[in-house]
């Protein structure tokens, strides 16, 4: 895999951390997530093909693990606020003194510099703060945030992870490592490019959801079908609008021109009506094989039985069943091979890993004695 070989220290943290420790994870890193001891369970739902080694942070001696940890991996991503590793006596410049080839990723919600940098917050505040929030909304209602998606997972987890890869890249190089300051109020931005760039264009000279792309326009929205479910239509192109006003039985000359933006309110009211008088699988039907641009809004649990998404083998299913999207891009040569296998335990590797970086037996029960470190390999087996 394209990242076999490279080890990865994950402070354990909430979903953009971890979803950055998964992506490394899937595609060949070997990835430790380092979880508090006197924890039951964790809340990383993202740790798939991930070990867990459980430390006392609150001790000198945990600490000193970690950092032994930290100086012989090749990536340490934490995801806490502003000097909280510092304090610790982890802070990037004092381990790449003794790994100058590390690559330190910091991820965190406004950055490490400004007035916001040690501020709390989440999704929707960096989504804020970003702009985009002030974008994302239907007509005459107040601005909504897409869950946690954009600022979180996009701007923040995947951002790292592309960052985190570019230092890898360039250390293949120089020979040295360095600081990633990973914001998810930057990266949200960054993911909005597009809305900055397009602003001339007229696709967003328009109030919140009155636009092309946010709902304003009849042909890009979504229609309620006879079954109560639901059809996307993305028919911008005239060509494909043409194609769209076809399957559904309607005739363009009756119609007001596609671009009369006074007309949309109207247009989308006929084609609301049209659309519901079929059931999903029936319009799925007129418009599957055409470049009408309308596809069935599907379920969670439906996506993975979708012919395309079947074909493809878009989703997979782990050891408990479960279904989960499949890593992408593809790679032709060096593809993601995700484990299958369930999540690690809180501690489950304490002892592998320890051994790895050099602790005999006897030191580790020593540790493990003083609450230093926990084990937890006989639950594993259950």
């Amino acid at each position: 895999m394209a990242l076999a070989g490279v080890r990865v220290i994950e402070l354990a943290g909430l979903a953009p951390a971890p979803f950055c420790g998964m992506i490394l994870a899937d595609f060949g890193a070997k990835v430790i997530r380092v979880d508090r001891t006197k924890v039951a369970m964790t809340v990383d739902i993202q740790a798939r093909g991930k070990q867990s080694v459980a430390l006392n942070l609150k001790s000198p001696e945990g600490i000193t693990v970690l950092k032994r940890l930290c100086v012989q991996s090749d990536v340490v991503l934490e995801p806490f606020r502003k000097g909280v590793m510092e304090k610790m006596g982890l802070g990037p410049e004092e381990l790449l003194k003794e790994n100058p080839r590390l690559i330190y990723a910091r991820l965190t919600g406004y950055g490490q510099s400004g007035s916001y940098a040690k501020a709390a917050g989440h999704d929707i505040n960096f989504l804020a703060l970003s702009g985009l929030l002030s974008m994302l909304g239907r007509s005459s209602e107040k601005p909504y945030a897409p869950l946690n998606l954009v600022a979180d997972f996009a701007g923040g987890g995947l951002t790292c992870a592309l960052g985190i890869v570019l230092a890898l890249l360039e250390r293949s190089r120089s020979g040295q490592g360095q600081i990633i300051d990973a914001s998810m109020v930057e990266g949200a931005a960054y993911m909005g490019s597009f809305m900055w760039k397009s602003r001339g264009l007229g696709l967003w000279n328009r109030p919140r959801g009155e636009n092309v792309l946010d709902s304003g326009a009849p042909f890009y929205d979504t229609y309620r079908t006879a079954d109560g479910k639901y059809m996307a239509v993305g028919a911008i192109e005239p060509q494909f609008y043409g194609q769209l006003i076809q399957g559904l039985g309607l005739n363009v000359a009756d119609l007001p021109s596609q671009m009369s933006v006074s007309d949309w309110p109207q247009l989308k009211q006929t084609f609301a009506q049209v659309f519901a008088k079929k059931t999903q699988a029936e319009w799925s039907q007129i418009f599957d094989g055409t470049d009408a641009c309308v596809t069935p809004v599907l379920s969670l649990d439906e996506v993975s039985a979708h012919p395309h998404n079947h074909e493809r083998g878009s989703f997979l299913k782990n050891a408990q069943g479960e279904v989960s999207p499949r890593p992408a891009p593809i790679l032709s040569r060096s593809p993601a091979a995700p484990s299958l296998l369930r999540d690690p335990f809180v501690g489950e590797h304490t002892r592998s890993v320890l051994e790895e970086i050099g602790f005999d037996s006897s030191k580790i029960e020593k540790l493990m004695s003083a609450g230093v470190v926990e084990c937890n390999e006989a639950k594993a087996r259950l």
